[in-house]
């Protein structure tokens, strides 16, 4: 995808052939900055930090974290150390226990000479297929949106999105947002409802930014205006994506997704999810049950940062001191209120026996 007329990707090995770099997504929409890691440590912060997030690049950055690793030691008390380091970085995200076995699957029988070329040549790869799966993801989703009519008298379809499924989110192109990219560059008139999603408002901050520098309209809502707007048919389809899916089609995704899925499905409004093959995690059944919710700093609820009139960035109190703040940044949203999910290989209903049908290779870990 492109900023301001330059292509990029979210996360790159710089011309050194060690380094790592990555947009620094704590600092948008007010700054653009890319930020260097040099070590495994580097690689953790920025996952913890959010730096990088959303669930496809986080899978990259531990990847890339892993070759750091080796690149300082290729031991394997590193190789273990390295795993359990960046495991315990973000809890939610499936994708980041995926990538680290891969890694650590493919760099444990080398000799530790071997392991931090065949560590870059791994993450590598990870990349460019995290980039193509998107790209094939946005290319299903955009058989479903061509079958949609607009529901009010505009004449473009409406969509709505919750927190930021977009490029940023993954290596390229994103998992929610491929389709609506993909349908705005085949000239269809689409028009994005961006959910601010609060607390981290990564929707306002990060949805918004990068579909204005793609060119796709688009309207921030406060979270609580996407019902009003199903209700007066104002969103011809809801699409999101998804930090962890069960194999019975369950959804984790941004706390406040939940909340969007109930609106929908009163409305009659499809609710779409695009994701992945690393987010589906084929060991759980029940998601509320047994997907772990981050539970993050109530500071991100307590404090909000911006630019000032005079064009500086400030961080600002808007709770009354003392009061007590809690911030669940995720919630599970049941397999059926999920009209469809949207895989690099196809739509497929949001069950066991839907995901089976385009994985039918995992039949015996869903057994």
């Amino acid at each position: 995808m492109k900023v301001d007329g330059t292509p990029y990707r979210t996360i790159w090995l710089a011309a050194d052939g060690t380094t790592v770099q990555a947009i620094d997504q704590t600092l948008l929409p007010h700054r653009f900055v890319v930020r260097d890691f040099r070590t495994m440590e580097d690689a953790e912060v920025a996952i913890r930090t959010m730096i990088v997030r959303g669930a496809p690049l986080i899978g990259a950055a531990a990847a890339y974290g892993m070759a750091l690793a080796m690149a300082t030691d290729p031991s394997d008390a590193m190789l273990a150390r390295a795993y359990t380091v960046l495991l315990e970085s973000r809890p939610t995200a499936v994708n980041l226990r995926w990538a680290l076995d891969d890694l650590r699957a493919l760099l444990a029988p080398l000799p530790a000479a071997r392991r931090r070329e065949a560590a870059y040549r791994r993450a590598a790869e990870i990349c460019d297929e995290d980039a193509e799966i998107c790209r094939r993801i946005g290319e299903n989703g955009l058989g479903l949106i061509r079958k949609l009519k607009p529901r009010d008298k505009s004449g473009r379809i409406n969509a709505l999105t919750h927190c930021n499924a977009g490029w940023l989110a993954t290596v390229d192109w994103g998992t929610a947002l491929a389709p609506i990219y993909q349908a705005h560059n085949a000239g269809i008139p689409i028009h994005v409802w961006v959910d601010e999603t609060r607390p981290r408002n990564q929707g306002a901050s990060l949805t918004a930014w990068e579909l204005g520098k793609h060119g796709v309209p688009h309207t921030v809502i406060a979270d609580n205006a996407g019902g009003h707007l199903m209700q007066h048919d104002q969103v011809d389809f809801v699409i999101t994506g998804t930090d962890r899916t069960t194999r019975g089609g369950d959804v984790c995704n941004k706390i406040g997704t939940y909340l969007k899925a109930l609106a929908a499905h009163d409305n009659g409004v499809p609710f779409y999810v695009g994701l992945p093959y690393p987010t589906i995690d084929w060991t759980i059944v029940d998601g509320v049950r047994d997907i772990p919710i981050e539970e993050r700093s109530a500071r991100e609820l307590s404090h909000m940062t911006g630019r000032t009139e005079t064009g500086e960035l400030a961080t600002v109190a808007i709770l009354p001191e003392g009061s007590a703040g809690a911030n669940p940044a995720f919630d599970v949203t049941p397999a059926r209120l999920v009209t469809a999910l949207i895989t690099e290989r196809g739509v497929c209903a949001a069950s066991e026996a839907g995901l089976l049908s385009l994985y039918p290779e995992q039949q015996t870990r869903a057994a």
